[in-house]
């Protein structure tokens, strides 16, 4: 199978004519596949920051001896699309590989693993949390993630059960008194429903706190103490008050170890906003993420935006807020993409990838989860673009127009956005 979908341009290539054909090839990053004389070729895929310097070194004449590889007398065609990011780039990639190799073999030429995530284990008698990267559909409601790293899972998953008192253990209980237990029950850590210390309401009660806290990032438990240490205050029960105050605070900072985008997996919702320097009117490109898919990218025009710059002398937020510069023409730029504010742009944009189709399959779930774990958990200086998720339940349009604005100026080293990709091992 042809991943030519995936591909805008295509050309056939002669060698006797190497330098005119590579001249059409784009000095700028992207996706290319080297297609072979014969039909049961596999196509030759890679990405590129810079597609005609790495299309010469493999298809121009080799000076004199060298172990460089030369593909130049095996293709026949070559198709290209040019890409404005590390994530489209990645995205694109994804996709002609699963075509041509197959979603295994793409998985692996990628290196993209499932990331960590916690998972609540509600169908057990006696449910605990554990980390886990192995992802199943009907348990998406209560995993938690992606997170970073099994380090980053681990440590998050110790500072929640240090808040209560669930079991650690992972073998199967059978609640009886002469259960010799675990030092976590000695210590009073756990409730010890292996030794029939509790009944099975009351640990559910337990384990159901930790489930809220976990859907809530923390505030239903703070919410919980603060309440109680109110009440103590006014009953002028101080030491008791100290100790709940304390408690909720510790509660507020293992909050805050899990980033936002740590969410459970089937209400994941996510938009990445990236520079898109494609012609002469501002562009962001659109990415999204929903229902276990990666979606995207489309191009959203902000012609007419510019970011206001921000007065020292002046507190005001006005001076902090995009601007529309001027009128912006109906039919100006791609067809629909200028017209209407930039919210409604943006909006209209959003709704269209949120209505493409997700999947039902985990394979497929926890690639697109890789993918939006590697350009995510990343040194803010190497990550290009910016994410959002929605705020009660509406994406904070304001702030993402801003954002956008910010995207599209242009950086004091270079004067324009820069490009980042991902080295990448190449098919052999």
């Amino acid at each position: 199978m042809s991943p030519a979908p995936v591909f805008e341009h295509e050309i056939d290539f002669d060698p006797a004519n190497a330098a005119e054909v590579l001249r059409s090839v784009p000095a700028s990053a992207g996706v290319v596949s080297l297609f072979g004389h014969a039909a049961t070729d596999r196509p030759f895929l890679m990405q590129s920051a810079n597609l005609r310097r790495r299309l010469q070194r493999l298809l121009m004449p080799a000076e004199g001896q060298t172990k460089r590889l030369n593909l130049r007398d095996r293709v026949a065609r070559v198709a290209w699309r040019q890409t404005y990011s590390e994530l489209e780039s990645l995205l694109l990639l994804h996709r002609a590989m699963s075509v041509v190799f197959g979603a295994e073999e793409a998985r692996r030429k990628l290196r993209l693993s499932p990331p960590f995530t916690i998972r609540y284990a509600v169908e057990n008698r006696f449910p605990r949390i554990y980390v886990t990267n192995h992802l199943r559909r009907r348990s998406l409601h209560t995993t938690f993630g992606p997170f970073a790293s099994r380090l980053d899972a681990d440590r998050y998953r110790e500072a929640v059960e240090d808040l209560f008192v669930i079991r650690r253990c992972f073998m199967e209980l059978h609640p009886s008194p002469d259960d010799p237990g675990c030092i976590y029950g000695e210590m009073h850590k756990c409730m010890a429903p292996c030794q029939a210390r509790c009944t099975d309401a009351e640990y559910l009660a337990e384990a159901e706190r930790t489930l809220a806290f976990l859907k809530t990032s923390g505030e239903s438990l703070r919410l919980e103490l603060e309440t109680e240490r109110d009440h103590a205050s006014a009953e002028m029960l101080f030491e008791e008050a100290a100790a709940l105050h304390e408690r909720a605070a510790k509660a507020k900072t293992v909050g805050r170890i899990a980033d936002a985008l740590v969410q459970p997996l089937d209400q994941l919702r996510a938009v990445i906003l990236l520079p898109c320097p494609e012609s002469d009117e501002p562009h962001v490109q659109v990415f999204a993420f929903a229902e276990g898919c990666l979606r995207g990218p489309q191009s959203v025009s902000m012609l007419g935006v510019r970011l206001a710059k921000e007065q020292e002398q002046v507190g005001s937020s006005l001076f902090a807020q995009p601007m529309m510069l001027a009128p912006v023409p109906l039919g100006a730029g791609a067809a629909g993409q200028s017209e209407g504010s930039a919210e409604e742009r943006l909006l209209a944009t959003i709704a269209q990838l949120e209505d493409e189709p997700g999947t039902q399959d985990v394979v497929t779930l926890g690639d697109h989860l890789a993918m939006l774990r590697r350009w995510y958990y990343r040194p803010e200086k190497q990550r290009t673009g910016v994410l959002f998720q929605r705020e009660a339940g509406a994406w904070p349009i304001r702030r993402m127009v801003r954002a956008a604005a910010k995207l599209l100026q242009p950086t004091p080293s270079t004067g324009t956005a820069e490009v980042v990709t991902l080295p990448l091992s190449l098919p052999s």
